[in-house]
């Protein structure tokens, strides 16, 4: 199943990685015919990659809560839950064996 999640995820971030490219190849076109110049088209290229930037961190988030909410909403067992209840079960162990000492 995680494996489906991770997947999805290389998908989507393959996605926005092709629309980053398109809107290069649009900036390098708009300086070849002279729309723009390489200053104007420096600017708006670094302008487009700051809001790519930010609109990524905010989509990773998203994709990462609504993930979260999946598998909690799925009943499956996070990796933290998972050690939190290995270390619960050791601590029982060991109470359980020290009561078993006392009582010998």
């Amino acid at each position: 199943m995680a494996d489906i999640i991770k997947r999805t995820l290389q998908v989507g971030v393959g996605l926005a990685l092709k629309t980053w490219e398109e809107v290069e190849d649009l900036a390098k076109e708009l300086i070849k015919k002279g729309k723009m110049s390489e200053k104007e088209g420096r600017k708006f290229l670094n302008d487009l990659q700051k809001k790519y930037e930010d609109s990524q961190k905010k989509l990773e988030i998203r994709v990462e809560k609504i993930v979260k909410e999946w598998l909690k909403k799925a009943d499956i067992v996070t990796g933290d839950e998972l050690k939190a209840l290995r270390k619960e079960i050791r601590e029982l162990k060991k109470m359980i064996s020290n009561e078993t000492k006392k009582t010998d």
